[in-house]
């Protein structure tokens, strides 16, 4: 059911909320600034001669083939009885790492490799095709404003890659071992590092050795009982705080305690068994790891390990300013979504250029290794990330360590899970439903005009397994309807649905095999018919690709359509003005039937005039506040085709354009709806729709 955003959405706000922030608001101090002079914006990148700063990767090698599908479950038993480590920690631990998947040998982002993800980033770093500087661009996968704002619009400085040390390490609950377990493991069980990384079998051992070691450093026995492992599992995860570690010690108990199941990408079947088991939390007292209290300024749930290290606002001069816009969301503009993005950088350089005023800025950053989160803006401020001015002063940002373009640089199971209990968190805040209509991702943020509509960034890609994340916030995806439903929720089966990509290493070159949440559109119910077009995306006449980057012709896991026929195998939905088909056969369908809101164009109107912003008419706006242009996209909409509606609500633009934010204003107007589209959302105005209940 389609969540409608009244106008007394945008007066709510908890008092403990109000005197918290506005109490916030006069002890936040900018940070001392970093980088470059303050007056030169720039799109730079940190580069580091450390082990942790690792560029994209290649696929590796593939992992070595079992023969038994069984073989995988097998190696957990026997690494397990090898090392006297209760097999479902050993499994609690491997799941929290990787979901048991050995990537074929390829090294994580965080230079981890195989199902226990031992770390050895000097390898990886040394088998890397990095070019020289070893760096890449902080969203690089677009080149839209990240603030989206006409009147006060960032000119940032072509990208550059700077020589520079590892970003401080103060309040990001320090970087997780030395990111050279794999060493360690191979000491101890005498296997060549090599057979550790490309072997999953010997990885497991590998795994398998460091708990029991661990469990040794604590004194203590190595029992049979999973309870009495918590010490050792904290230990795994290389933290540096007390906090860090407990978290994920929480969760791989999580894990065991639910059970799990999981096809890994090589097609292997792996079942944890749930077992009732209250965890011995005093084994870590053994670690000696600092305690960090918790900064008052930081807005996470208490399950997972956040830390305060603040984005700057600092008066550039010249009428600058930088890196955010301060406000006191919900009273004035309303938090609607929450944009989950990938950082495509490596946590020290992500860290670098948050804190770099005259850069841009996001809410969270989410490190891939454990999910430790750090926090940069208060909730209330406006983070300059979506490309999309009313996106940003409506959502908040969370940006994952990843890089798009290479699958095998994989977003862990520990990131994805403290990212879920963090956007489970901001949403029961905020009262946003959990569904792909408020949680979207940076590729589904429509450009504001046409002009940026081809800039706009394509993160997380079709590599960020959505239906697993909605999983974990407790918002899986299902039908709720038969065929008559009138919409579908697309929701293809990851681990099997591999539709080829390419430009992942190079132009033009095939992208490694690998799960994806998107499914590839067609001009007909043919698997040779002409992907659709997307004029917006490829204007003059551009076809639509299978480039990774290529949003024109995909949809993605929990995305709703209205459905527009149905053909054999195939099914048509209405997107971006022209029917689209996609392969939905009944043994693995790749959608499920959907009932819910849709509009359509008003009696007599001839299109449906869709926009990038949902702005007030020009009546709207007080004195001193310009106008903002209200210009439709050139997408031609016939006014007969059905859209899904995702909310309601009313227009706003928020007035931002000097360092004090006494001279900020929100301007509120007439209602819109927000619509799938396409890959992206876009907003009709309520007057030239008609609202109607699907398969109706």
């Amino acid at each position: 059911m389609v969540n409608w955003r009244g106008p007394s959405r945008r007066s709510r706000r908890r008092s403990s909320r109000r005197s918290r922030r506005h109490s916030r608001r006069h002890v936040r101090e900018a940070p001392a600034v970093r980088g470059p002079t303050p007056h030169t914006r720039r799109a730079a990148v940190a580069v580091t001669a450390v082990a942790v700063a690792l560029p994209l990767f290649s696929s590796g090698p593939p992992a070595a083939a079992d023969a038994d599908a069984g073989a995988l479950q097998a190696a957990f038993a026997d690494a397990a009885e090898r090392y006297d480590v209760p097999e479902s920690v050993l499994l609690g631990v491997s799941y929290l790492q990787s979901r048991w998947d050995g990537h074929r040998g390829a090294p994580s982002v965080s230079g981890g490799y195989g199902p226990m993800h031992l770390t050895d980033a000097a390898t990886a770093l040394a088998e890397s095709p990095a070019e020289d500087g070893e760096g890449g661009e902080h969203l690089a996968h677009g080149h839209a404003d990240p603030r989206g704002d006409e009147a006060r619009p960032l000119d940032l400085a072509p990208p550059t890659a700077e020589p520079g040390g590892a970003a401080p390490t103060a309040g990001t609950g320090g970087h997780p071992g030395e990111l050279r377990t794999l060493a360690e493991a191979a000491e101890l069980t005498g296997l060549d590092p090599a057979e550790l990384r490309r072997v999953d079998a010997a990885n497991i051992r590998g795994g398998a050795a460091l708990l029991a070691a661990a469990q040794r450093d604590l004194g203590r026995e190595a029992s049979d009982d999973p309870a009495d492992w918590y010490g050792a599992v904290a230990s795994f995860s290389g933290a540096g705080t007390r906090e860090a570690a407990e978290v994920y010690a929480d969760e791989v108990y999580a894990v065991i305690n639910e059970g799990a199941a999981h096809t890994t990408g090589e097609g292997r079947r792996v079942v944890l068994a749930p077992l009732a088991v209250t965890p011995d939390t005093s084994s870590a007292d053994g670690l000696g790891l600092p305690v960090q209290g918790r900064d008052p300024h930081v807005e996470c749930p208490r399950s997972v390990s956040c830390a305060w290290l603040p984005a700057p606002y600092q008066d550039l001069g010249d009428g600058d300013y930088g890196n955010h816009d301060q406000a006191e969301r919900p009273e004035g503009p309303s938090i609607e979504t929450i944009v989950i993005h990938d950082t495509e950088a490596t946590w020290e350089t992500t860290l670098d250029l948050v804190q770099d005023p005259t850069y841009v800025s996001w809410h969270y950053s989410l490190r891939s290794s454990d999910g430790h989160i750090a926090q940069h803006l208060a909730t209330e401020d406006v983070g300059w990330h979506a490309g999309n001015w009313y996106t940003n002063a409506t959502s908040i940002g969370l940006e994952h360590e990843g890089f798009l373009t290479d699958p095998d640089a994989w977003y862990t199971e520990a990131m994805y899970r403290t990212s879920a209990r963090l956007v489970r968190y901001l949403a029961e805040e905020y009262d946003i439903p959990l569904d792909r209509h408020h949680i979207l991702g940076h590729d589904n943020v429509q450009g504001p005009l046409d002009a940026n509509v081809p800039g706009m960034h394509t993160d997380p890609g079709p590599y960020w397994d959505w239906s697993h994340y909605f999983d974990l916030l407790g918002a899986p995806i299902r039908p709720t309807a038969g065929r008559d439903g009138g919409i579908v929720t697309i929701a293809p089966d990851y681990a099997t649905h591999t539709p080829g990509y390419t430009d992942c290493a190079a132009p033009g070159a095939p992208c490694a095999p690998h799960g994806s949440s998107a499914v590839r559109l067609r001009t007909a119910p043919d698997a040779d018919a002409p992907l659709v077009s997307d004029p917006g995306t490829h204007p003059g006449g551009g076809a639509s690709s299978t480039g990774v980057n290529d949003v024109g012709a995909r949809a993605t896991a929990g995305q709703q359509f209205a459905v527009a026929g149905r053909d054999g195998d195939w099914t048509a939905i209405w997107y971006l003005g022209q029917r689209a088909w996609f392969h939905n056969p009944a043994d693995a369908p790749t959608a499920v039937n959907a009932r819910g809101w849709t509009v359509t164009g008003r009696d007599g109107a001839a299109t449906i005039p869709v926009y990038g912003r949902a702005y007030p008419e020009a009546a709207a706006y007080p004195e001193g506040v310009p106008a903002q242009p209200v210009v439709p996209l050139s997408y031609a909409i016939p006014a007969g085709q059905e859209y899904v509606a995702g909310l309601r609500t009313d227009s706003s633009y928020y007035w931002a354009v000097s360092f004090d934010p006494a001279g900020h204003t929100e301007v509120g107007g007439e209602p819109y709806y927000q619509i799938q589209l396409g890959h992206r959302v876009a907003y009709v105005r309520a007057a030239d729709v008609e609202l109607r209940r699907s398969g109706t």
